[in-house]
């Protein structure tokens, strides 16, 4: 069973991502998952255990967030042959179910800006 988490954290995503979608649609390129915590690949090539995934990568062409450990693993992972990428990206799609469904219950809300507007 999954435990709820209470604590709450700031994310900070590029202004034009798109938002996240509801739990269970279609996955958007939104960022918000791997901005709040790592995933199960991360935390085993990466040791990464809390925080915003380092390997979450900015697409500013689709405007979507990807996952560098699927896209170019060898430059995260420095131990991998890049002969290997394909057959470990491969894999890390399979791991994380990369563009299936949303699967992260943390919600997203947009930040309010404080700044005066110049008046």
């Amino acid at each position: 069973m999954k435990a709820k988490s209470t604590s709450s954290h700031i994310i900070w995503l590029h202004a034009s991502a798109p938002a996240k979608p509801a739990l269970g649609q279609a996955c958007n390129g939104c960022g918000v998952c791997c901005a709040a915590e790592p995933c199960p690949v991360a935390r085993v090539f990466l040791w990464q255990f809390k925080g915003s995934c380092r390997a979450l990568e900015w697409h500013a062409d689709v405007q979507q967030y990807r996952c560098g450990m699927l896209l170019q693993a060898a430059s995260y992972v420095r131990w991998l042959p890049r002969g290997w990428q394909s057959w470990f990206a491969k894999r890390v799609r399979r791991w994380i179910a990369a563009g299936t469904a949303c699967d992260s219950d943390a919600s997203a809300a947009a930040a309010i800006s404080t700044t005066n507007s110049g008046e």
